[in-house]
């Protein structure tokens, strides 16, 4: 059997970041940042699709996330960026683990769309809200490392570098979650969810254990987005926020726990670039390149990687 270098892998992509990042100009210290808020929520998703599960409303506990994270600012002054991190990993584990009783039950299109449901009320719930700032949202206090301020030169930076260690501490959690018996149910739930039980095992607690995992991941990266982009809004509990979790997903596909992050920061970079070029019709850049990953790369970017050691 070959070496499992991925660990390895993560740990140099981690020390990659931190010792380019001084050198970097400001606006891609900020796409980094975001890109790995985003592959945090990716990665969950990563988890669901390999049992055969696409989940349309991950954007939920995203949003929760970000929200726990900035009322925790807002009610209490709390602006300790690990704990309003924890508290949005919390506050979406949580929620989760009380629907999960319902959506472990469905399988296919249902449980996508019982889940997108589940994302619209809590959209529609904000929009009312006007305590938290209705459609507008509000700002989010600016965060600490450890009661902390850097300078306004560093903050960049030190928002990044603290995502970095997150982001390779999650993905090395998933990858050994992943070879415990219960992540490698995941095929086998996929394949044949009958057989699974005839050998033993609940599909329905497996299922269950990855959606918490999977929102855990969600609320964290929802945390972690509000830190970095100083607002929050109820746009991020929207239907277009999930299908643009679905959209990394697909594009970088789920062959690695390094994919996730490999996708969100490619899916940031068209963005940006398409927006750039022609601000009125970036979707269909966008949208033209999924048709070709979906045409050319069916198990997406990451299926390059198996190529090459195939070959």
């Amino acid at each position: 059997m070959r070496p499992d270098r991925t660990p390895l892998t993560l740990l140099l992509i981690g020390a990659a970041i931190l010792a380019v990042g001084p050198f970097a100009p400001q606006w891609t210290l900020f796409l980094l940042t975001v890109a790995l808020a985003k592959g945090l929520v990716v990665l969950g998703l990563m988890m669901l699709l390999r049992c055969g599960l696409v989940s349309f409303g991950q954007a939920l506990y995203y949003c929760l996330g970000a929200y726990a994270a900035g009322m925790l600012g807002r009610l209490y002054e709390v602006s300790g960026v690990f704990t309003l991190m924890l508290a949005g990993m919390a506050t979406s584990a949580f929620v989760a683990f009380v629907l999960g009783f319902l959506l472990a039950r469905y399988r296919s299109i249902f449980f996508g769309l019982l889940s997108l449901a589940i994302s619209m009320i809590l959209y529609g719930l904000l929009v009312k809200t006007e305590a938290l700032g209705s459609s507008d949202g509000f700002n989010v206090l600016p965060s600490t490392l450890f009661g902390w301020r850097p300078a306004d030169e560093w903050v960049r930076y030190s928002v990044l570098a603290v995502a970095a260690g997150v982001a390779v501490i999650a993905a090395l959690a998933v990858h050994r979650y992943l070879g415990t018996p219960l992540g490698r149910l995941a095929p086998a739930i996929k394949d044949n969810e009958i057989r699974v039980e005839y050998m033993g095992a609940s599909a329905r607690q497996a299922v269950h254990v990855k959606y918490v995992i999977a929102a855990a991941l969600a609320g964290l990266g929802g945390a972690l987005a509000a830190t970095t982009v100083g607002h929050i809004d109820p746009e991020m509990a929207y239907w277009t926020t999930s299908g643009e979790f679905i959209f990394i997903t697909i594009l970088a596909g789920t062959g690695s726990v390094i994919a996730p992050f490999l996708g969100a920061l490619i899916f940031g970079i068209i963005q940006t670039v398409a927006f750039d070029i022609s601000p009125n019709t970036w979707q269909m850049v966008l949208g033209a390149s999924l048709l070709a990953v979906i045409v050319f790369l069916p198990r997406g970017l990451w299926s390059l990687f198996r190529r090459r050691k195939a070959a």
